[in-house]
Formats: C-alpha cells, structure tokens, sequence
C-alpha cells in the first residue's frame, strides 16, 4: 500500500514474489490502488505492468483494476493493451459487461479497426449479452464517422427492431453521420421522424441539423430552423450560432456572418469560441483591421484573449507580412495568463523566415527551445529554406542536422524541400545523397523526390539519367504531375532525346495535364536547336491556343534559331509580335537579332535595331557591341566600327579578343596602320592576348603602308610564338619586302611560304 500511495512500485517484483512464498497474496483493493497511482502519474505502461506481476506470481488483480485500467488506456489510445486485458479478464472468469464490450468496440472502430470492432460486437451477441442504446448509439456513431454509412444504418434498424426506442443521442448521432456523408435529404427525413409528436424540441440535434445545413451553403434553411426551435419555446444556444458562423466563414460569407454575430446577440451572448470564429473568419479574408476590433470589443466585454485567439492573429498578420503587429502580440502575451505553444512560434517563425529575417527567426527558435517548446518539421522547413535562400547553405546544414540531434525526425516533405535547395545551391553530391538518405529513413520516394532529382542532375548537366530515373519512378508506380512531366521533358531534350519529350508531351495531354510554358519551352528550345524550326513554331502556335501567353525566354528562343538559318523575315516578325504583347526583349533576344542581322550582311538594319534597344532602355552588352563592330568591319564600314568601339570604352565595357582582331584588322585595311598599332600595343598592355588572326591583320596592315621591316619583326615574334601565319600574309609581307629591296628577309618568307604550301599538299594527298 505504500508503494502506492508514494508511486514507488520498484520493488513490486520482489515482494510479490516473497509473498507467493510465504503463501499469502496482497488484499483485493491493493491492485486498484497501484494501478489508480500508476495512471494519477501518468505512467499507463507501468500500470500494465503491475497486471503482468500480479499475473506472473499467480495473484488475481481486481475487477476494478481492470476496468479502471482499461478505461485510461482507451483515452491514451493504447487499444492492444486494452484488448490484451480483456482477454485475461476473461481467462480469470470474470464476466465482462456490455459496459466493457462498449468501450472496446467504440475505441477499436474510432481507430478504423472495424473487423476487431465487428469481432467483439459478435463475441457480445454470443455470450448472450443483450446490446443496450448505449452501445447502439457508440456503433451507429463510430462506423458513420469513419464512412460506413451502411453498418450505422443497420445498427439503427436492428436497435429498433430489438425493441430499443432511438433516443435524442441516437437520433442526433445519425443526422450527423448522414449530412457529413453528404446526404443531407436522409438526414433531414431522421430529423423531422425525431421531431413527429415531440413537445419540447431536442436542442442538440437542432445544432446539429443547422450546422448540416450551413456546411452544404443552405443558410436560409439553417436561419429557418432556428427560428422553428424559438417558435417552439427553445432559444438557440451559443452553439447554434457557432456552427452557422463557422461554416460562413469556410464559405467566405463575412458580412453575412458579421450580421448573423448582431442578430446573435439577441437570443445568446457570444462567447470566446465565437469571437475566435470571427476573427479567424477575417484573417483568412485578410481583413485584419477588423480581426483587430473584434479582439478589441472582446475585451470590452470582459473576454480576453486565450491562445487560439493569438494564434490565429499572428497567423493572419504573418501570411499579410504585417511582421511588425505579429510581433507586437507575441512580444505583449502574459505567459502567466495565456503562453505561447508550438504553433505561435511556427507561425512567427515560418513568417520571419518567408520575410527575409532569417536571423530573428533563428532567434526565435532558440527561444522556442529555451521555452521547452518542441520545433515541429514546419519550423525546421521554414528555416532550411530561408538559410539557402539567403546563400547561407553552411547554416542551412546545420539546422538539418540540429533537428536530427535533438530527435525530431523530418517528414517526407521537409527531405524534399531540403533536396531541392541543396541542388539550387549547385551541391549535386550531396542531393544525389539526400535522395538516397530518403529511401534509407523508409520513405518511399514520391513524385516530387524524383521531379526535384531530374531537375536539380539536369541543371547540373546530367541530363543523360532521366531516362532511367522516368522508368524508375514509373515502374514504383508513381502518378507523374505537371512537376514531373516538365522535369522529364526538360531532361530528354536536353540530353538529345527530343522525340521521346514530343511522346511524353502528347501522354501528358492524354493523361489530363494541360503543358504549361516550362514543358513547350524545354520542347520548342530543343527543336529549335536542331533546325526543327517549323515544328518548334506550330508548338508555339499550340501554347497559344490553349490560352498561354508567351514568355520572353521561348520568343527569345525562336529569334535566335530563325536568325541563324537566315530566316531573317521571320525572326523579326516573331521579335514585333512580341513587343506588340506588351514584351520587353531582353539583351539574349537583341543580340540573337542582330547576330543574324550581321551574318545576312544587313548592316543597316542592325544600326536601326541597335539604336531601338538603347530607344527602349536595353543597355548594350560587350557582346551587342562585338556583333556590331564585326558587321561593320565586315562591310568595310571601319571608320563607324571605330566610332562604336570608343563609344563602347566610354560605357566602361570591355571588347573581347574577337572584336579586338576585328577591330585592328578592319583599321589596318583601311589605312589607319598608327591606329590599329597603337590598338594592338594597347591590347597587349591590358593583358590580352592575341590571336593569329590579330597578328595576321597587323603584319598585313604593315605591309600595305610599305612599312616592311616592321611587319616582318612581327612576322618574326609571330612565328616565335607559335601562332599559324597565313598564306595570304605570306604573300603580303614578301612583296612588301621585295619594294624595299629587303631580299635576305624576303627569301625567309619565301622559304617559309614554301614549307608551309609544301606541308598543306601533303595533308591533302595523305
């Protein structure tokens, strides 16, 4: 008895065991009381334990002991144990009750183990123990709310037919069965039978039928029977009006609720669930200026807030990013009166960590943990995410392994997230093993593990495994969405495969999912590629007829590939239409143009295009002006190209090796030798290095102006650096030299001229 009254049952063991010795066992009521202390403390498995013990040295437990036990147990939903304690107490002989039949069937049929549940109802009827309402109303309730309509429609007739007399629970049970099965006409049919004859009206299955009314949207019958039940003498509870505001609120009906909230006041006063109905009603209908007053009138009416009330306002001003207010709240709660719980800090978490503060939300959690608050996958998502996003990838990490440190297991999705940030963050590595630590915690991937998989290897140019990972995700059975579809289709096209993408495209329209601009981008990009220009074109055509507009990146696309095949006319009808939609081309557009415009010889026209980009407030870029310098030069316009070339320097850009050659070359053929010279040291000196065209261009630039002993210093420096000299220059330089009489240098040429003819004919007779 001591051990029970101070929960110390260490030693039971011990003393039942000197005691079955001794021959004498513990009184009757000492079982009780050991097991009464265990569930006092909490402590249900120890109490299961004091059975087996008892059990165990051949001491009967008490009657008492064992329903009192089993009762706790099917509150903490330990059903097994419930069920393994039934069945001792029917080896020991006792007679059990329909009582304890009653509480075995409800908990085992709550929990969807309605074979046990079916099981003991049949083992009742077989020990001749007759079934009450009780137990009728428990299995009518039961099988109806885990959606087996037809079982609680039996066990209502059977009742009846058993001669037990449908009660107001009964009655009430199975309207709310029926109108959450969505049968609402077979629910008001039981409600009007319950009501035949009835002088008083049954309050609770009024609330009930008005609540089944206001969730299929028919307020106006739900108004209807609240005033029947007030013309029947009985005044609508606070409950009623609860249910009609609640379910306003799922229908976005606000003003009609705040009206109903008036009327309300009339017949029963609004209570603190109410008050939480309306203030949640106008967070989610972001209208939180008046969520704000109607906290304020709660307080005026002598109701302060409890937590659901904070929650539920800093939830709604979190999703407005109002961070400031939410805040304001969190930081004001008397934690003596009402302490924030784990989703308060979610919420104010999640909300930071979406607003870029990741560090005052990681305050926040450290807060959380010091409050001895237990951090959700919410709130570990929440953070990963922020980190990364910031290109804090290191702290992301750390979070990662801080949740795993401290017990918390991550969910499905909190892997995927993190498996998406990991290879937007380029660690390819480490996502191939996140995907596989997914498997390993005994997840089965789903289709978003293997769509951010194909994604992040084909960004990272892996593109040729998204053939066997398609079939992989196929053959576990995976139902591929738009996600999916658009992750494969990008992967086939990039890895060449464009004709397999054209068939998942077409299974993707077959199968129900409209393509959005992704997948006939990742198509029309492909096709473009390879020439497949038409096609590319009718599939934009395609997009457009299904009502999508298109984006910059697939008209850019199109320019490019119509540009370089020379379809000119059509590249610049694709570029007006898309300006006429109200699109700005961006710089790869403008270049793919005039790219195109260069290669056609369209010099003109580049020049007009190049002066509508500036016109349209589209900088230049080093390349824009590379194309436009090439072009002119390539027309023999050197003197404009030097115009573009210092206005290019003035915008700070700097040309690249190919415009430098282009450049100096283009300056050399027209005359201007000092200048290109002068360009060509000038390339030198900032670190370049140029290429054999560029010391082509100098030593023939040079030997044009009859400055032979120069170029061929530079002939000479050419051929010490290994850069190939053409046969053309060859030809330049020695007759250069051949004018000034320079004939030591001249047969050098030659001799080089020779070789490198000589070299050539034997390439091409090998």
């Amino acid at each position: 008895m001591i051990m029970a009254r101070t929960t110390n049952i260490a030693c039971l063991e011990q003393i039942l065991g000197e005691m079955s010795l001794a021959g004498f066992g513990p009184f009757y009521s000492t079982s009780i009381e050991l097991v009464v202390s265990c569930i006092k403390s909490h402590n249900l498995r120890e109490a299961f334990n004091v059975m087996e013990t008892m059990r165990k040295f051949k001491f009967r437990p008490a009657f008492s002991a064992y329903t009192t036990l089993i009762g706790a147990l099917s509150e903490a939903h330990e059903y097994d144990l419930m069920l393994t304690l039934f069945h001792q107490m029917q080896e020991l002989g006792y007679k059990v009750t329909v009582h304890i039949f009653t509480t075995l069937i409800s908990a085992f049929a709550s929990e969807g183990r309605l074979d046990v549940a079916l099981s003991l109802l049949d083992e009742m009827k077989s020990n001749s123990s007759n079934a009450d309402i009780v137990l009728y109303n428990v299995c009518i309730d039961r099988f109806g709310k885990v959606g087996k309509l037809d079982m609680a429609w039996k066990f209502f007739h059977e009742m009846k037919a058993q001669g037990l007399m449908p009660d107001d629970v009964t009655y009430t049970s199975m309207i709310e069965v029926l109108w959450k099965a969505g049968r609402l006409d077979e629910a008001v049919e039981i409600f009007e039978q319950m009501e035949q004859n009835r002088k008083v009206p049954c309050a609770y299955a009024y609330n009930t039928m008005i609540m089944g009314y206001g969730s299929a949207g028919k307020f106006d019958e739900a108004y209807r029977l609240l005033e029947r039940q007030k013309g029947k003498g009985s005044i609508p509870s606070v409950v009623a009006y609860d249910g009609i505001l609640t379910c306003l609120g799922k229908k976005g009906k606000v003003e009609e609720a705040l009206r109903v909230f008036e009327e309300m006041k009339k017949d029963a006063m609004p209570n603190l669930s109410t008050y939480n109905i309306l203030i949640k009603m106008l967070c989610k209908a972001g209208n939180l200026d008046s969520a704000l007053q109607v906290r304020d009138a709660m307080k005026e009416v002598g109701l302060y807030p409890n937590i659901v009330t904070v929650n539920t306002m800093v939830d709604g001003l979190c999703k407005a990013q109002k961070l400031g207010e939410a805040c304001a709240i969190f930081e004001g709660m008397d934690h003596r009166v009402c302490a924030p719980n784990d989703f308060t800090y979610c919420s104010l978490i999640d909300g930071l960590s979406k607003q870029g503060r990741v560090d005052d939300a990681y305050r926040l959690y450290e807060k959380m943990l010091n409050s001895d608050q237990i951090p959700n996958a919410v709130v570990y998502t929440s953070l990963i995410v922020s980190f990364f996003k910031r290109g804090r990838k290191e702290d992301g990490h750390k979070i990662y392994r801080e949740m795993i440190s401290f017990g918390c297991s991550p969910d499905l999705m909190l892997l995927n997230t993190y498996m998406d940030c990991v290879f937007k963050a380029g660690e390819v590595v480490k996502g191939r093993a996140l995907f596989e630590e997914i498997k390993a915690r005994g997840f089965v991937p789903d289709v978003t593990s293997y769509s951010i998989l194909i994604h992040g290897l084909v960004k990272a140019g892996f593109s040729h495994e998204t053939y066997e990972l398609f079939y992989a995700m196929k053959d576990q059975g995976c139902v591929l969405d738009t996600r999916a579809y658009n992750a494969v289709i990008d992967g086939f096209c990039k890895s060449g495969k464009v004709n397999k993408a054209y068939q998942l495209l077409d299974e993707m329209k077959r199968k129900g999912h409209q393509p959005d601009l992704v997948t006939y981008g990742s198509v029309i990009d492909e096709l473009a590629k390879i020439d497949r220009l038409d096609e590319a074109y009718m599939l934009s055509e395609e997009a457009k007829s299904n009502g999508l507009e298109l984006n910059v990146v697939i008209y850019g696309s199109l320019i490019n590939c119509f540009g370089k095949v020379g379809r000119i006319d059509e590249a610049y009808l694709i570029m007006e239409e898309m300006m006429q939609k109200g699109l700005t081309p961006n710089m790869y557009t403008w270049n793919s143009l005039f790219d195109a415009l260069k290669e056609a010889e369209e010099i003109n026209e580049l020049l007009v295009c190049f002066q509508s980009m500036k016109d349209l407030k589209c900088s230049p870029d080093e390349r824009s002006y590379n194309i436009l310098i090439k072009g002119l030069c390539r027309v023999r316009k050197f003197n404009k190209a030097f115009v573009f070339w210092q206005e290019m320097q003035k915008q700070g850009l700097k040309p690249n090796v190919k415009t430098y050659t282009t450049m100096i070359s283009g300056l050399a053929k027209a005359g201007n030798i000092s200048e290109a010279h002068a360009l060509f040291h000038r390339f030198k000196a900032n670190g370049g290095v140029p290429d054999s065209a560029c010391y082509n261009a100098m030593i023939e630039g040079l030997s044009n102006m009859n400055r032979a002993m120069d170029a061929y210093k530079l002939f000479e420096k050419t051929r010490l650096k290994g850069c190939n000299i053409h046969n053309k220059t060859c030809v330049v330089l020695l007759d250069a030299l051949h004018k000034a009489e320079c004939l030591e240098q001249a047969a050098i040429v030659g001799a080089v001229l020779r070789a490198t003819a000589k070299s050539q004919n034997a390439a091409k007779n090998w």
